[in-house]
């Protein structure tokens, strides 16, 4: 298989996919690896959605424990588990809002905007370009289940 894009010619959905006049193969492929490199932080912002959730969660289950304990009878022991353990910070000073936020502004958001600059300054801004050429040239022409683009009713 060649480690060069395919360039596919005509146009797909309006050219919105179609690499610019002049874009080279190397210019084509680096894009798609910074935007390739976006979409691995973008799973890993979910994996820290994840995160902030379970341990909300465990923080609200472990409150209903202390409430729990301390209706067996065992006061001291449930007001130490609250006292310790409910509401605690999960890094010196931070919850996982916090994470979250400073992850956004410190790394999130400066890597969509450098992903922004390189699609722009390569690829004249178009998404998706690598794939659309990938698609092309893969698909099987003409053969159902292996359509260029939607049906126009469908398109969003």
């Amino acid at each position: 298989m060649s480690s060069r894009a395919p360039n596919p010619g005509p146009p797909a959905a309006g050219g919105r996919h179609q690499r610019p006049p002049g874009t080279t193969d190397q210019e084509v492929a680096a894009a798609g690896k910074v935007t390739e490199a976006l979409e691995r932080v973008e799973r890993a912002r979910g994996a820290l959605y994840d995160f902030h959730q379970l341990i909300g969660g465990a923080d609200a289950k472990l409150g209903e424990a202390a409430e729990q304990i301390a209706g067996t009878g065992h006061a001291e022991l449930a007001a130490w588990l609250d006292r310790e353990m409910v509401g605690r910070n999960v890094l010196h000073g931070r919850w996982t809002f916090q994470l979250l936020e400073e992850f956004e502004e410190l790394y999130y958001r400066p890597f969509q905007a450098a992903e922004e600059r390189v699609r722009g300054e390569l690829v004249a801004g178009r998404r998706h370009v690598y794939e659309a050429e990938m698609k092309e040239a893969r698909r099987t022409h003409g053969h159902p289940g292996h359509e260029a683009e939607p049906p126009p009713r469908e398109r969003s």
